[in-house]
């Protein structure tokens, strides 16, 4: 498929996306949001994909959306059915809404930010199942800034991620964090230089890809993703009945096979 607002490469097993506006700092159009759901949907389907990375070009990992189309937009086109229907009613509606697909993707996704990072970019950024960030980076829920409302479901997300107290003082003030605030509040896993960032990305990606089982690490995703939703005792009868599918794959066997033989691992995801 050819795409105008994002670049979509697959190297061996790693897809990376790249959101591709940089002189507008990558804020989302319509077109853009298209492609992107578009290409890790790709990516989810791709079997010899494994891992996601999802980065901007430029300088901005992503501005949030881009002012003049929310400007120009009616109000009641922000609930269009084509931005916020459900694409699979297969899986938990929570996560088939317009940013909130990202849990839904089979392969984990990497949110290597390698800049600004504000409103929608950040949203999008949470969603994703690991981040790390240039020292460079900056982040901003921006929304009260530009008398909007915590969009998304980021008034669920960001608690989840950095706890209540912190949630409230970001969305609130809508101040700017700076990279090693972000790393101290647990927003990002890990910092790196940012000529170094692409390569700390991919060496995560890469150990995803090639040292642990792609069974495994669809499975847990969805556990992780579903827990929220969950009693624990519902989340031990669920893995109870997922640990016993896992004894039956041919990933079990490798990972036993390997671990005996002393050699890598050669997983199949089955």
């Amino acid at each position: 498929m050819s795409y105008q607002q994002i670049i979509y490469e697959v190297d061996g097993a790693i897809a990376t996306i790249t959101l591709n506006r940089p002189t507008r700092m990558n804020a989302l159009t319509r077109v853009l949001e298209a492609e992107l759901r578009t290409a890790i949907e790709t990516a989810g389907r791709d079997n010899n994909v494994r891992a996601i990375i999802l980065t901007g070009a430029g300088k901005a990992f992503c501005a949030g959306m881009e002012m003049e189309e929310l400007e120009a937009l009616p109000p009641e086109d922000i609930l269009a059915e084509e931005w916020m229907r459900l694409y699979d009613m297969n899986r938990r509606p929570d996560y088939q809404t317009r940013y909130s697909y990202f849990p839904a993707a089979p392969k984990p996704i990497i949110s290597a930010i390698n800049g600004a990072a504000a409103g929608l970019g950040l949203i999008m950024a949470l969603y994703s199942d690991f981040r790390i960030a240039s020292k460079t980076a900056v982040f901003t829920t921006a929304f009260a800034k530009r008398g909007l409302i915590a969009e998304h479901g980021i008034a669920w997300i960001l608690p989840r991620v950095v706890g209540h107290a912190a949630a409230i003082d970001l969305l609130l003030t809508s101040r700017r964090v700076t990279a090693d605030e972000a790393l101290s509040l647990g927003l990002v896993s890990r910092l790196a230089a940012p000529e170094e960032l692409p390569a700390a990305a991919r060496s995560l990606a890469q150990t995803l890809a090639t040292e642990v089982s792609p069974r495994s690490i669809k499975v847990m995703k969805h556990q992780l993703w579903e827990v929220p939703y969950q009693t624990l005792g519902e989340a031990i009868a669920s893995a109870n009945k997922e640990m016993v599918e896992s004894l039956k794959s041919e990933d079990f066997k490798e990972g036993v096979r390997h671990f005996i033989e002393k050699r890598p691992a050669q997983f199949t995801g089955q």
